[in-house]
């Protein structure tokens, strides 16, 4: 940490870096609640050097699976598979694995945004080799 980096700036750092630059970093003063997420969760949280980005990511698909949270599966599969921390076929299995321990009803609710992200990243894969 550069000592005169803000725990705001290293958590925008964090962010841009942890969802491959898909999720838009706020200026520091727009929100309460985004300046104390920036400063926390990945100022101080996604900093930390014991878990990489990949592990920390693949907790955070099982809390979002057994919630149910589809749209927010989506950005984590997307921003996996561009980082390189899953590829299509891994990130089908972690909803095979997570459907006993999830609940089937949440995890079948991820499979239509997983193959959203899947084919999202694909186009932009051959757009990019075109």
């Amino acid at each position: 940490m550069n000592e005169e980096e803000t725990l705001y700036e290293i958590g925008a750092k964090n962010l841009a870096e942890v969802y491959a630059g898909d999720v838009v970093v706020m200026p520091e003063g727009t929100m309460p609640f985004i300046d104390v997420m920036m400063r926390t969760l990945f100022g101080e949280v996604w900093e930390r050097d014991v878990l990489s980005i990949r592990d920390r990511r693949l907790l955070l698909m099982g809390v979002i699976a057994a919630r149910g949270q589809a749209d927010i599966w989506k950005i984590q599969a997307k921003s996996a598979l561009k980082r390189g921390e899953l590829t299509a076929d891994e990130l089908r299995e972690t909803l095979i694995i997570l459907a006993p321990y999830a609940g089937y009803p949440n995890v079948a609710s991820l499979l239509g945004h997983c193959e959203s992200a899947i084919n999202e990243w694909t186009a932009e894969q051959e757009e990019e080799g075109a």
